[in-house]
């Protein structure tokens, strides 16, 4: 397996060599042959290239067998005529990864204030209220006068149906249910096209448990009884800001994985920031992107029919449980190490 690695900016280098080390952990304990392929991006490419995003990368990319992007400044990316080009957007828009997968679940030993619990939030990652999504050219948010903005939002039948099925292909691999989230009763005709089409996606696995609960109401109910739900299905943003919360109620947002999936790439990336402030001080939780790149394991190890990169994945999730029953985790998750020495005893505990 042939891997691109591309730090990123901030704590990015960090946290994505911490990673690293897992990486090759695994790889030699299930016999992976995992090679890396390391690249600049964001503020050093800039330096160096000229520009946030070399063009030659998506080519490297597509001929590798995964991508791991560490966080990147993307608030500082503005202009793109002067090469302040959104990394996660590039990829993402370019390689089609039509489906944002971020488990959350929380683990034995990092006290919650709510119940344990294991669940999966699948969001639609092409269209939706995404400014820069969904429009051929241009962008979808209008300024009419100085005073007067106007945001369009876009929902296609084909992206609904491939947000759906790769939804309910998830939930047949767990706990077969399925909760879609919406705001239907006011956005009657966008969220009403996503509803019913993923009622009509869902209706054709067999064994499947369907429900559906308008988004304001699930962010109470997430927060009251996460237990309750398996995988959910979600437009663009409110797939976004479900997300985070799910994985902030399971002890932090760096205890969230995040897999872009598309129809022939994937890329691993931590579900939170570049967090400038406390980048270089060995202080800054590697476990997110740790979680994600084991996602792209087991994506990979699914669509190469090779069994062991699902084990090695499974391994690695466990190994992170250890390392927050232990507490040998950064500060943030209730341990006392540094970001270097967390994903050292990650590693220590998969070759174990």
């Amino acid at each position: 397996m042939r891997i691109v690695v591309l730090p990123g900016d901030g704590i990015g280098p960090e946290i994505t060599a911490a990673t690293s080390v897992v990486l090759r952990a695994a790889s030699e304990r299930f016999q992976l042959g995992v090679s890396v392929e390391e690249h600049a991006v964001g503020h050093a490419s800039l330096e160096q290239f000229g520009t946030t995003v070399r063009p030659e990368l998506l080519d490297s990319v597509r001929t590798a067998d995964g991508l791991i992007l560490g966080p990147t400044a993307t608030f500082d990316f503005k202009d793109e005529a002067r090469g302040e080009i959104n990394p996660s957007r590039y990829f993402r828009r370019n390689l089609d990864l039509f489906a944002n997968v971020r488990p959350a679940r929380t683990y034995p030993g990092r006290s919650t204030r709510f119940g344990a619990f294991d669940l999966v939030v699948v969001r639609e990652n092409t269209e939706g209220f995404y400014a820069d999504r969904n429009m051929e050219q241009g962008n979808a948010e209008l300024l009419v006068t100085p005073d007067v903005a106007i945001s369009l939002r876009r929902i296609t039948r084909p992206c609904c149906e491939r947000i759906a099925h790769a939804a309910c292909k998830l939930a047949m691999k767990r706990r077969r249910h399925l909760t879609i989230v919406h705001k239907a009763n006011v956005l009657k005709i966008g969220d009403g096209l996503f509803l019913d089409v993923c009622r009509e996606v869902a209706r054709s696995y067999s064994g499947l448990a369907i429900d559906d609960v308008l988004v304001d109401a699930m962010m109470a109910h997430v927060v009251r009884q996460p237990e309750r739900f398996d995988v959910i299905v979600a437009t663009n943003m409110f797939g976004d800001i479900l997300s985070d919360l799910t994985a902030e109620l399971s002890g932090s947002l760096g205890l969230g994985g995040s897999l872009n999936i598309g129809a022939h790439y994937a890329m691993a990336q931590a579900a939170h920031g570049s967090a400038p402030d406390i980048a270089g001080k060995d202080i800054a939780n590697p476990i997110s992107l740790i979680l994600s790149m084991a996602l792209l394991l087991s994506w990979h190890g699914e669509r190469a029919g090779a069994p062991r990169f699902e084990e090695a994945a499974r391994a690695i999730e466990s190994a992170v449980a250890a390392a927050m029953r232990d507490g040998q985790v950064t500060r943030d998750v209730g341990g006392s190490r540094g970001t270097a020495a967390t994903g050292q005893a990650i590693a220590d505990n998969l070759n174990e």
